[in-house]
């Protein structure tokens, strides 16, 4: 009978060692909540630049489909842009004027919701290719007979360049300029796509600090 006892007094004793204890697992959570809270602090930036860099990549994107659909389907593609609601959005569409009539459809690019065209107090004079003077967020029509920028939409033509003629039949002008992108506030977050129209060459940018307190547009 004191067998029996002490047996069963010895596996209870060990059925107790072999689990955690209430205060055991409330600090394994505790540490786990410490170390995710502290993790996804260090990665808010990491992701807040990442989606400038998606809105970019798809502004490039964006510009470049409209380019290349327009050469290879001996058509124009307009390309607009616009800020009157959020998110911003990218309308590439084609304008099927005596060209290829088997053309895309219309297709619609939006940017994050916390990611705008706009201009941030700091950009450097004159924009990046020499286009306007970094005041207005979407700025094409340079080279054409609008000398002062403001445009919000480009066409891109079959022989690639890109024109301001609103009628498609790219019988206008070169339109060339700059659209900004950038989280409102955040002047380091800016980039800033390029379009020169006479060959309708794209390019990217980024702003960086010149070391002097001023700013400076360099090529990506």
């Amino acid at each position: 009978m004191l067998m029996r006892s002490l047996e069963t007094n010895a596996g209870r004793r060990r059925h107790r060692a072999s689990g955690f204890s209430l205060i055991e697992m409330l600090s394994v959570v505790a540490i786990i909540i410490v170390l995710a809270s502290i993790s996804f602090i260090s990665l808010a930036p990491v992701m807040k630049q990442q989606r400038v860099t998606n809105a970019y990549n798809t502004t490039l994107s964006a510009m470049r489909l409209a380019r290349d659909n327009a050469v290879s389907q001996r058509t124009s593609y307009s390309v607009t842009f616009s800020t009157t609601a959020t998110p911003n959005t990218i309308t590439v569409a084609p304008t099927l004027t005596g060209g290829f009539q088997g053309a895309q459809n219309t297709v619609i690019y939006q940017l994050p919701t916390d990611v705008t065209f706009n201009v941030q107090t700091g950009f450097p004079t004159p924009g990046p290719d020499s286009y306007g003077t970094g005041t207005a967020a979407i700025d094409f029509g340079y080279t054409g007979s609008n000398t002062t920028g403001g445009l919000t939409y480009v066409y891109f033509c079959p022989d690639g360049s890109a024109q301001n003629d609103t009628t498609g039949k790219c019988a206008g002008n070169w339109d060339g300029g700059v659209v900004y992108i950038a989280r409102p506030g955040d002047l380091m977050s800016s980039r800033a796509v390029t379009l020169w129209g006479g060959t309708g060459r794209i390019r990217g940018w980024r702003i960086y600090s010149n070391g002097l307190g001023g700013y400076q547009w360099l090529r990506q």
